[in-house]
């Protein structure tokens, strides 16, 4: 689990392409997505490339970014409810092969999901 030269969320990480940094740590990065669908919709990452949550099986780093996104959903006051959301592979529609946690909310969540 290294950098990925080809991936773009490591280009981000890596600040080689701009992006709207919501909140950094050690360990992760989360920034405003490009292509919102709720008022708010904060992408969460590991800054560490891992492809998606199958092949992550780091407890301590997979529960810190969720910590995070709880943190980030207080920081954005998201207190009447937000989601969570983890696409693993193509077929969930994973469109970046880096994992991520999807932080929506601000806006009534339609059930079931796509």
């Amino acid at each position: 689990m290294t950098e990925n030269t080809d991936c773009l969320f490591c280009k981000i990480i890596q600040r080689q392409i701009p992006a709207t940094i919501v909140s950094e740590s050690e360990d992760y990065l989360a920034i405003r997505d490009i292509n919102p669908q709720a008022s708010t919709h904060i992408l969460i990452m590991p800054k560490v490339h891992v492809q998606n949550i199958a092949c992550f099986d780091q407890a301590d780093k997979l529960g810190a970014l969720f910590i995070a996104a709880k943190k980030l959903a207080e920081l954005e006051k998201l207190t009447n409810g937000f989601r969570l959301v983890v696409n693993n592979g193509p077929d969930a529609g994973q469109s970046v092969d880096h994992l991520h946690i999807h932080l929506l909310g601000g806006r009534a969540l339609g059930w079931p999901p796509g």
